[in-house]
């Protein structure tokens, strides 16, 4: 029943139309990435020396494509904003100074409303990148530099669509955002400071962010007794408490499967070392928490993980399931 019914609502030549659509926009990637060279360098090298922000424009099915390409840039390190050519004309070209770099995209290079903004570009020395499939276009021979989009069919049997053509720009856009990306040394720390929300954010969080600090551990030396440590490890209520040794390094650790495993009538009246469990599993601060929370997982026992700082292997906090399970980690 369900291969019939998949069987009408995709016949054969709607899923051999799809292929030949995405087979078409693929190969056209590829020829993408055979024709670039020192000039997508050279614009890569204009990017990385811009002080102010580069301003992304375009009309119709290419003004989309560079909204979205400007939003990628300001969230891999680039600040970027969107103009769109009609509102430039209205006001909006004093959004654009001459510490940034424009990035227009055209597919014919002939799209009368970039007009002003060429103009403008040109009279204030802005510096502006052409994309666009014709290099004796308009925009190509005003533009500093110009990147060519090879000549490949659009994949709209009428030809007349813009998908291959667009396909194209967006692809070309995150090759420059990327690129940028690595040049810069754009890190996941940096990567979260713009993506601070949502299941990414969550997934980009560092044990740090979300540990308890030192101040709040439970924590006793080794010739501590253990009535005084149980005191201690109920007023702090984490199900564990951490043993330190010399220059105050975590060498043990007790939790509650210690205390029931050497239950006695003299449990109170021993000292902590007796207890302890010795070189217990431990996290960096630096770590990201899901890397914590893999491990905790990993080892159904472990419900809480010290925290080390990686330069000094010095105690700096705690981290529990609980808090990894509070921000939505799991």
């Amino acid at each position: 029943m369900q291969q019939a019914t998949a069987a009408i609502l995709f016949p054969h030549d709607d899923l051999m139309e799809a292929r030949r659509v995405l087979h078409l926009e693929a190969e056209a990637i590829c020829q993408l990435a055979q024709s670039l060279d020192g000039i997508f360098e050279a614009v890569l090298n204009l990017l990385l020396e811009t002080k102010g922000r580069v301003v992304f424009s375009g009309i119709g099915k290419s003004g989309h494509i560079a909204h979205k390409i400007a939003s990628t840039f300001s969230s891999t390190g680039t600040p970027a904003f969107f103009v769109h050519p009609s509102e430039a004309s209205h006001g909006d070209l004093g959004m654009i100074t001459q510490e940034d770099t424009l990035i227009v995209l055209s597919y014919s290079g002939e799209t009368a409303e970039l007009s002003d903004m060429i103009s403008y570009a040109k009279r204030f020395g802005i510096p502006f990148v052409a994309i666009t499939r014709k290099h004796e276009s308009v925009l190509a021979k005003a533009a500093h530099h110009t990147l060519v989009l090879p000549s490949v069919p659009e994949a709209c049997p009428m030809g007349l669509a813009p998908t291959t053509s667009t396909t194209l720009m967006l692809a070309l856009g995150d090759a420059l955002a990327v690129a940028l990306l690595k040049r810069r040394g754009f890190s996941e720390i940096d990567f979260k400071k713009f993506h601070p929300g949502g299941r990414l954010g969550k997934r980009l969080l560092h044990v740090v962010d979300i540990m308890r600090p030192y101040d709040e551990l439970p924590l006793v030396t080794v010739d501590t007794l253990m009535s005084e440590a149980l005191m201690e490890m109920t007023e702090k209520g984490f199900g564990c408490i951490g043993v330190l040794g010399a220059k105050k390094k975590l060498i043990g650790i007790i939790t509650d499967g210690d205390l029931r495993r050497h239950m006695s009538p003299s449990l109170l009246s021993q000292k902590v070392e007796e207890i302890m469990t010795v070189s217990p599993r431990t996290i960096y601060a630096s770590s990201l928490a899901v890397e914590a929370l893999g491990l905790m997982n990993s080892t159904p026992q472990i419900t809480n993980l010290f925290v080390l700082d990686q330069a000094t292997e010095g105690l700096v906090g705690l981290l529990r399931l609980h808090d990894c399970l509070r921000e939505g980690l799991a």
